[in-house]
């Protein structure tokens, strides 16, 4: 590097002072006739005579110019046209407007031939205007100037004339430039189809393995964008809505359905009045229905079907009006139970487990409000679905059959925090049972991270009421 700028030095120097020479050897004796002649001299040295030559490579490359603004221009042009542009176009007569709409059949291959178009004219300009240069000035002893003239000279005429001046027209008139390219276009699709063809297939083949690897975005990413979107105007229970849809197809059948012991259900065997009396009581509008153990599920009672029969008498068979039950395995994804819900046009599954056996029920209800939160109907009351208590911004009580994914909803945290420790516990008795391997005593405390979980109320077979006391550190 050092050997070459010294060479660039001397030979400069040497141009300088045979230039000095000449000058020097001037008779004029005034100082504006020493500049007009020193003038003369330096043009003289770096110009050559104008030849016809010259003239002719200055008017090709004009044209080279205009053409690569137009062929550059139509990619912008075609590639703009909206949906209102392409209505009149198939509105109009015009054999032109016909040809615009035959080319965008075939997008991949109209792009692929004004590139092609476009770098062989770009080509073209620049070995042309290096031609022209070196015909007409004389810079072999100024490398520098000489780069600078055929490199970033040219290429910023080629940029300004051939790029951005013709996209920026296209895309304010993108009909008036199609059309005045169409059949210019048309021609070269025919004379590069070749290239093209090669071309298309080889980005057709790069499409295809990008599109076996693109990056799809996951439900975290998404929720951290409504996190980050989500401004001070956006009203809190139209995000909670979004996050709900967002993780909705994460969530399992078994981490929102109601436990078997929570369940109201009929034997098949009692007697009408029995079975009128539950129904008062729990004022349900579906009742599941077992033969001698809940794990023997003989299908649905649906309260509407006995309106007609209120007047029957005890010895009424009932069990003639039971509907199918429809069964759904724990970890079934609620996105896909809802759709089967809408399929099937009902609102209650039984939820069974690996073996077989009734874990529980899941209704549509429960589901939908794992999107737009608890929905409350005439017939909730006020002991209904999971019961929690507010002491104050950090103390809550809860029932210990409510799942983990309500109770992380209560006290606004992700769902997810106890992925590593809940194991295959979907309540909070369940998550207390897996952090001490046994049911605790009433007054135990247990910390989890920055949570106190104390056990307010416990019989032999499970724990069902629990504060939580949330700390500002978490437990190590």
């Amino acid at each position: 590097m050092v050997f070459l700028l010294n060479l660039y030095i001397n030979s400069s120097e040497t141009a300088i002072i045979a230039l000095l020479e000449k000058i020097k050897s001037l008779e004029e004796p005034d100082s504006a006739g020493i500049f007009y002649n020193a003038f003369i001299v330096i043009l003289d040295a770096f110009v050559q005579p104008f030849s016809i030559t010259i003239l002719v490579s200055l008017v090709v490359l004009l044209v080279l110019l205009f053409f690569s603004a137009m062929v550059s221009g139509s990619e912008i042009g075609f590639f703009s046209l909206g949906p209102q542009h392409l209505e009149k176009l198939k509105q109009s007569t015009s054999g032109r407007s016909k040809l615009i709409l035959k080319l965008l059949e075939r997008p991949k291959r109209l792009l692929a031939t004004i590139l092609i178009a476009n770098n062989f004219v770009n080509v073209a300009i620049v070995i042309l205007s290096t031609f022209i240069v070196s015909q007409w000035f004389n810079l072999g002893s100024f490398p520098v100037l000489a780069f600078i003239v055929q490199v970033v000279v040219i290429t910023a005429l080629i940029l300004l004339l051939g790029e951005i001046l013709p996209k920026m027209y296209a895309s304010v008139y993108p009909v008036r430039f199609s059309t005045s390219m169409a059949g210019v276009l048309n021609i070269l699709i025919k004379m590069f189809y070749p290239l093209s063809s090669i071309l298309v297939r080889s980005t057709s083949f790069l499409d295809n393995r990008v599109a076996r690897k693109s990056h799809v975005l996951s439900r975290s990413e998404l929720s951290d964008a409504i996190e980050l979107t989500a401004g001070e105007s956006t009203p809190k229970e139209g995000k909670k809505i979004l996050q709900g849809i967002v993780k909705f197809g994460d969530i399992e059948v078994k981490e929102i359905m109601h436990s078997r012991v929570d369940v109201v259900a009929l034997d098949i065997e009692a007697p009408y009045t029995e079975v009128m009396r539950l129904i008062v009581e729990s004022g349900f509008s579906r009742i599941p229905v077992y033969k001698e153990s809940f794990d023997n599920i003989q299908g649905i009672l649906y309260v509407k079907d006995l309106l007609p029969h209120l007047e029957k008498s005890e010895q009424y068979q009932w069990q003639e009006l039971l509907r199918d039950a429809f069964f759904v395995p724990e970890n079934k994804k609620i996105n896909d139970l809802l759709q089967e819900f809408q399929e099937k046009k009902i609102h209650l599954a039984i939820v069974v487990d690996e073996y077989g056996g009734t874990s529980g029920i899941i209704t549509l209800e429960d589901v939908l409000e794992e999107i737009v939160g608890e929905i409350t109907d005439e017939s909730d009351s006020a002991t209904e679905e999971f019961i929690f208590e507010k002491i104050d911004n950090v103390t809550y009580i809860f029932e210990g059959k409510t799942t983990i994914n309500d109770f992380c909803k209560i006290i606004d945290v992700d769902d997810d925090i106890f992925d590593e420790i809940k194991g295959d516990s979907d309540s909070l008795a369940g998550l207390i049972l897996e952090l001490e391997g046994k049911i605790p005593e009433k007054g135990k405390e247990i910390r989890c991270r920055n949570y106190i979980f104390k056990i307010e109320e416990v019989d032999l077979k499970r724990i069902k009421r629990v504060m939580v006391t949330i700390t500002e550190e978490p437990d190590e």
